[in-house]
C-alpha cells in the first residue's frame, strides 16, 4: 500500500535538480574509487544542503545500499546520542552516514573526529553538511588524507529555471524575476515559486512583480528557514542595521544605533551562522539579508527608512574622509534598478577584477568577434599591447572572461590617447572645460554576458572609478551603445547629458558620448544624494557634510595612531622598555607599564575573536605570531598550514582586529 511518506519522497524526487558534479564526485566516493572516507560540505541556509545528502540516499538505496541520517537539529548534545544514532551503522560493512545540520551539534565535533568516526567500518562513507566551514581539526592530523571539503554554490540560472518549472511557474517574466532574485537559492526559488502560484497576478511590470517577490508571507517564511532559531529580541536592531547595509562594523553600529552596547551587538552578529567576515566587518549571508530587510521593510517603513538614512550619513562620512572604497557600500543602499544597471558591486560573489594576463588580448578580440563588435578592437588593440594596466578583466569563478573596462584619468592616460578617435578628444574636452584631474573617462566596458541579472556591467562601471586613483571624481566620462536600453537609461537616470559633438563612429557602429557632472559633492556626494531622493528627503548642506568629514577625519587619525600602536606593542611584547615607552601603558615603573600593556593586548585578545574555524584560526594566527610566538613567523605559518602570504595577511588582519576593539572598548583600555 502507498504511503504518504513514499509520496513525499517520490514529489522530492522529482523535483531535485542539478548538482551533478557533486552527485558525480559522492557517487565515486560511495563506489570506493575516491580516497575520501570523510567529505564535509558546507554552504549558507537555504543552498541546497539538505536535498543533496536526501539525492545521494536514493542512489545509495537504489544500488542497495542504506543510509543512517543523523539530524544534528534533533540530536541531544551528548556522546551517547550520538553513538545511539549510529549503533546500527557499525553493524554493516559499508555504511553510508549522513550528518545534517551539522552547526547544531558542534559541541560533538570533537568526538565525532576522536572516536565515533575512526570506529566505522573501513567502507564506511560520512558526509557532513553545516553552514559553517569544517573546523581545522579535520584537515590536520592525517584527517587531511580522507577528509575532503566540499562549498555548495547556487544553481546556475538554467537550474534555476527548471527548478521554477517543476513547481509549476511557466510564466517567462515571473521567471526571470525569480531567478535574479533567489541568486541560485533552491529553497528560495522553491518557496517562492509556490508563493507565485498562490499570488494574486499583478499588472505585469517588473515593479509589480518585484513587489509580489517581495510578499511578507514569503520574506517571514524564509526568515523561518534560515534565521528564526538565532535571532532573539534585544538584538534586532543591530540585526536590522545588518539587513540593510553590505557590511557592518562597530563604528557603524556606535552611530546609527547611539543607545546600543556597539560592541557586544557585533560579537553577537559574528556568531550567527547566517553572518560571515567581509571586509572590516561583518556580512549576512545575501539570502537571509534579503529576506530580513524585506521583512523590515514590510513590518516598519519608517523604521527601515530612517536606518538606511544614518547608514548612508556614516559611510558617507567616512569615505570622503579617505575611505574611498566605501562608495562601494553607498551604492549597495541604492534602490533605483536603472543606476544599479551600471554602478553597483553585486557580482562580487561570481565575479572579481584582474589584470590582463597572456592570451587575454586574443580571448577579448574573439569575445568582440562572437558578440559583432570586432570593430573595437582597433582602438583597443594599442592598450592591450602597450597599456594593459589600463584595462581590467573581470573573470568568473571558472577564471573565465566575462567582460572588460578601459578607462583614464588626466594623471594616468598612457601617450596613444593622443592618436585614440573617442578618448583623445574627450580628454582634451575635459582639459577645456576644468574636469583635467577631477574627470574619469571610459573608452569601453563590454559585458560579455549580456545578462544584466549577472551584475557584470554594473561591476565595470564601478572598476573605472575605484581604479582612477581618484578619491571623489567629479566628472564621468561614459561611452553609451544607443541600441542598449538598459545603458541609455543608466546614463540619464544617473542625471547624464549626451553630449553629441563627442559621439564617435566606428566601422558604422555609433557610441555616444554622457558626461556626468556629480555635482560640487564629487560622486559621493552624488551617491547620498541619491539615496536622500529615494527616501524622499534632502540632503545635508556642505557646512554640515564639512563637520562630519572633520569629525571622521579625526577619528580615523586617532584609529590609525592606535593601530600602529598595537602592532608595535605586539612585535615588541618579548622587550620590556619598548612597551614600557608605547602609548598604551599605564602604571609607574617599566616593569608595570609593559605588564599592563601585555595584560591589554591578552583581554583584547581574549574578547576579538569568534568560535567559528575562520575566527579561531585567526586567534591562532595571532597567538602563534606574536603572544605565544613560534620560533620564526615561517614557522608559525608552517604549524598553521596557511601560505606565507596567507599567514601575514592574517597576522596583519588579526592585529587590526584587536586595534579595532581597543578603540571601540574605552573601558578595557582603562583597565575596566
Amino acid at each position: 500500500m502507498a504511503t504518504i511518506g513514499a509520496r513525499l519522497a517520490e514529489r522530492d524526487r522529482r523535483r531535485f535538480v542539478g548538482r551533478s558534479s557533486e552527485l558525480a564526485f559522492l557517487e565515486r566516493c560511495l563506489g570506493g574509487d575516491g580516497d575520501a572516507s570523510v567529505v564535509l560540505i558546507h554552504g549558507p541556509g537555504g543552498i541546497g544542503k539538505s536535498t543533496l545528502l536526501r539525492e545521494l540516499a536514493r542512489r545509495a538505496g537504489a544500488d542497495g545500499r542504506r543510509a543512517h541520517f543523523v539530524e544534528g537539529r534533533e540530536l541531544a548534545p551528548a556522546p551517547r546520542a550520538l553513538d545511539a544514532a549510529l549503533a546500527a551503522a557499525r553493524e554493516e560493512t559499508a555504511p553510508l552516514v549522513l550528518i545534517d545540520t551539522y552547526e547544531r551539534m558542534t559541541a560533538l565535533d570533537g568526538y565525532l573526529r576522536g572516536t565515533v568516526v575512526p570506529s566505522l567500518p573501513e567502507r564506511a562513507l560520512v558526509v557532513i553538511a553545516g553552514r559553517e566551514r569544517p573546523s581545522r581539526g579535520w584537515l590536520e592530523g592525517g584527517w587531511e588524507s580522507l577528509a575532503v571539503q566540499l562549498e555548495l554554490s547556487g544553481l546556475s540560472a538554467d537550474e534555476a529555471q527548471e527548478l521554477l518549472a517543476l513547481h509549476g511557474v511557466d510564466d517567462a517574466g515571473r521567471i526571470d524575476e525569480l531567478v535574479g532574485w533567489a541568486k541560485g537559492s533552491p529553497l528560495a526559488l522553491a518557496l517562492a515559486g509556490d508563493d507565485a502560484l498562490g499570488a494574486v497576478p499583478g499588472d505585469g511590470d517588473a515593479a509589480g512583480r518585484a513587489e509580489e517577490i517581495d510578499r511578507p508571507e514569503l520574506m517571514r517564511a524564509l526568515i523561518r528557514r534560515l534565521a528564526e532559531a538565532e535571532i532573539d529580541g534585544p538584538h534586532l536592531g543591530p540585526l536590522a542595521v545588518a539587513a540593510i547595509a553590505r557590511v557592518t562594523t562597530i563604528d557603524m553600529l556606535r552611530e546609527v544605533l547611539p543607545d546600543s552596547d556597539a560592541v557586544q551587538a557585533y560579537m553577537w552578529l559574528r556568531e550567527r551562522t547566517f553572518a560571515g567576515p567581509l571586509g572590516d566587518g561583518i556580512a549576512l549571508h545575501e539570502l537571509v539579508r534579503k529576506a530580513l530587510h524585506g521583512d523590515l521593510r514590510h513590518r516598519d517603513r519608517e523604521r527601515e527608512r530612517d536606518l538606511r538614512r544614518r547608514i548612508a550619513d556614516h559611510l558617507h562620512a567616512k569615505a570622503v574622509a579617505g575611505h574611498q572604497l566605501l562608495s562601494i557600500d553607498l551604492s549597495h543602499l541604492v534602490e533605483n534598478e536603472a543606476i544599479r544597471w551600471g554602478f553597483s558591486w553585486d557580482a562580487a560573489g561570481e565575479h572579481r577584477l584582474d589584470e590582463v594576463r597572456p592570451g587575454d588580448a586574443e580571448a577579448v578580440l574573439r569575445l568582440l568577434r562572437e558578440r559583432r563588435a570586432p570593430e573595437r578592437w582597433s582602438v583597443l588593440e594599442p592598450y592591450f599591447e602597450r597599456a594593459p594596466e589600463r584595462i581590467a578583466i573581470v573573470r568568473d569563478l571558472g577564471d573565465r572572461i566575462r567582460g572588460f573596462e578601459l578607462s583614464v584619468t588626466s594623471a594616468n592616460a598612457p601617450p596613444m590617447v593622443a592618436g585614440d578617435p573617442q578618448l583623445g578628444p574627450w580628454l582634451e574636452h575635459a582639459r577645456a572645460t576644468g574636469g583635467e584631474g577631477r574627470a574619469v573617462l571610459w573608452q569601453s566596458a563590454v559585458d560579455f554576458t549580456a545578462d544584466p541579472r549577472t551584475g557584470v556591467q554594473a561591476m565595470l562601471g564601478m572598476s573605472g572609478i575605484l581604479r582612477s586613483g581618484l578619491e571623489n571624481p567629479r566628472y564621468a566620462y561614459l561611452p553609451i551603445d544607443p541600441r542598449l536600453d538598459g545603458a541609455v537609461r543608466f546614463a540619464q537616470a544617473a542625471g547624464g547629458r549626451h553630449v553629441p559633438e563627442l559621439d564617435v563612429t566606428l566601422d558604422g557602429r555609433l557610441t555616444q558620448c554622457y558626461l556626468l557632472d556629480y555635482g560640487p559633492g564629487g560622486l559621493l556626494g552624488a551617491q547620498r544624494a541619491l539615496i536622500y531622493a529615494e527616501l524622499g528627503l534632502v540632503p545635508p548642506q556642505a557646512p554640515a557634510e564639512e563637520e562630519a568629514v572633520r569629525a571622521v577625519a579625526g577619528d580615523r587619525e586617532g584609529d590609525l595612531d592606535l593601530a600602529e600602536a598595537v602592532r608595535d606593542a605586539l612585535r615588541n611584547l618579548g622587550v620590556p622598555h619598548k612597551l614600557a615607552d608605547s602609548p598604551l601603558a599605564s602604571g609607574a615603573t617599566q616593569e608595570q607599564r609593559a605588564a599592563s600593556v601585555r595584560t591589554l593586548l591578552e583581554q583584547a585578545a581574549a574578547r576579538a575573536f569568534g568560535e567559528t574555524a575562520n575566527e579561531q584560526l585567526l586567534r591562532r594566527v595571532l597567538e602563534r605570531g606574536y603572544l605565544d610566538p613560534a620560533p620564526s613567523h615561517e614557522q608559525a605559518a608552517d604549524e598553521l598550514a596557511l601560505s606565507r602570504a596567507a599567514y601575514f595577511r592574517r597576522l596583519r588582519a588579526a592585529a587590526e582586529r584587536v586595534a579595532a576593539l581597543l578603540a571601540a572598548d574605552e573601558r578595557l583600555r582603562a583597565g575596566g
